[in-house]
């Protein structure tokens, strides 16, 4: 499977899409915007740069896009009339792999320019917004001509299936089942990746640049924690479709997921060895697995059957185009109903939680 063609949300506005099922990003972005608020503020009121470059790595597309964007601009205004400053002027690229669906982003576009103008007035900006198709596991920009990087929930994606000698049977992931030698490779090609990405932003960083990263992680250094249990209830939903011979175990036995959730440490290990960045901030947060505020799940009014669909949904909207090219796409909706069921069960019984990482990165 080549991961750069295949990787990338469901598309469009449907039921099915990641724009209609992105409740759960929305919540981390939200979570996350004192570390990036604070970072990039530092950064302006350090260099007062005349036009501010920021790059989103991993945008994917609909309305948590250009959230990030939005918030950055209305900071540095703010910022700017305290110091009684004019405001600089921004431009903003907006990457993501070039299966992604650029056509929604661009849409919206005309309405965000106009709201900008509506809000801030004529004389505000300009804002420039492009769209950069490539994978950030590559050189993306010219030598030391961004100011800012941002990601969110993007890193946690390797840039390739890790390679392994022996099969991960009847799983996609990391579960207590998994030979050694294929935590193995996955630790590796995490180690790999994300080593060569902070080296690539370094490249393009101004001096004195800022980075945040937002991704999934774990706080254990368990590599088979409950973190990852998720992913282990899909692969409960496909084995239970191997048994009703609607695919072959082969099929499930050589499907392995192009992700990672590293522990603080392996995070922490990776920056100080590859050298590029200071570590200025890295904070941990928990979220409900259906992206709900934390306490929508206490109480009674809590519904299991609500939630378990709306992490069934939001889980097909990343994954669904990674299991149609290896599966086909005749199993899907059987398969997301079943991983309801398996979600709703679950639910019913313990919290479900995604361990979040915010890491705050400052150009040595």
């Amino acid at each position: 499977m080549e991961v750069q063609q295949v990787l990338h949300m469901n598309w469009g506005n449907g039921e099915t899409s990641y724009a209609s099922n992105s409740n759960l990003q929305k919540l981390v972005i939200t979570k996350a915007k004192s570390m990036v608020i604070e970072s990039i503020s530092d950064l302006y009121t350090t260099n007062f740069p005349r036009c501010l470059r920021i790059a989103d790595l991993g945008c994917s597309s609909g309305p948590n896009t250009l959230l990030v964007i939005s918030e950055i601009i209305e900071a540095i205004d703010e910022t700017c009339h305290q110091l009684k400053r004019n405001t600089p002027e921004f431009q903003v690229f907006l990457n993501d792999l070039p299966s992604n669906d650029f056509n929604n982003i661009f849409k919206t576009l005309p309405a965000f320019y106009k709201q900008l103008k509506e809000e801030k007035g004529e004389k505000f900006g300009p804002c420039s917004i492009t769209g950069l198709p490539g994978s950030f596991y590559d050189r993306l920009f010219p030598s030391s001509s961004i100011d800012f990087h941002h990601s969110s929930y993007s890193v946690h994606w390797l840039s390739q299936v890790p390679i392994t000698v022996e099969s991960n049977k009847r799983n996609i992931y990391l579960a207590r089942t998994s030979p050694p030698s294929v935590l193995k490779a996955y630790l590796e090609q995490f180690q790999k990746d994300f080593s060569l990405f902070l080296s690539l932003r370094f490249e393009e960083i101004t001096p004195g640049g800022r980075m945040v990263i937002t991704m999934l992680g774990r706080r254990s250094e368990d590599p088979f924690g409950k973190e990852g249990y998720f992913w282990e209830l899909l692969s409960k939903s496909l084995n239970d479709l191997v048994s009703e011979g609607l695919i072959e175990e082969a099929q499930v036995d050589s499907f392995n997921l192009p992700f990672y959730m590293p522990s603080r440490k392996e995070v922490e290990d990776v920056v100080c060895a590859e050298g590029s960045f200071y570590l200025d901030q890295l904070d941990i947060f928990d979220v409900n697995w259906d992206g709900s505020d934390d306490d929508d799940n206490k109480g009674f009014m809590f519904d299991r059957f609500i939630s378990g669909k709306k992490v069934a949904k939001c889980i097909r909207a990343v994954a669904e185009p990674l299991i149609a090219c290896h599966f086909g796409d005749a199993i899907i909706d059987i398969l997301f109903s079943r991983y309801m069921e398996y979600v709703s069960e679950h639910l019913s019984k313990e919290e479900g939680k995604f361990v979040n990482f915010v890491i705050s990165l400052r150009g040595k």
